[in-house]
């Protein structure tokens, strides 16, 4: 019963706006390490964003910093990936992955994942 969902994905101009959800069901975040990894055709699975939830600290990569933020709503036990000024360079499957013992941005590291939501850019 343990399972991620992303939404918010689609397509958008250069320089445009998304926000991505994760809602979890069957945890909570309490206790985990949550982070959003993109993959592109052709390319590795790379890290977006993280936030640990047992002190609220959040990494980004460099690629994005500025641009996108990461938020937590505890109620709801979702996480939020708010990404502006989308660049070409941005479209990828965006996935959410949570584990109690997740790293940063080290992909093996995290047991849960969810389907990823598809995020293109597009002039």
């Amino acid at each position: 019963q343990v399972q991620l969902v992303e939404s918010g994905g689609g397509l958008v101009q250069p320089g445009g706006s998304l926000r991505l959800s994760c809602a979890a069901s069957g945890f909570t975040w309490d206790g985990y390490a949550i982070a959003w990894f993109r993959q592109a055709p052709g390319k590795e699975r790379e890290g977006v964003s993280c936030i640990f939830s047992h002190d609220g600290s959040i990494y980004y990569a460099d690629s994005v910093k500025g641009r996108f933020t990461i938020s937590r709503d505890n109620a709801k036990n979702a996480v939020y990936l708010q990404m502006n000024r989308l660049k070409p360079e941005d479209p990828a499957v965006y996935s959410c992955a949570a584990d109690p013992r997740g790293l940063g941005f080290v992909v093996s590291t995290y047991t849960y994942w969810g389907q990823g939501t598809q995020v293109t850019v597009s002039s």
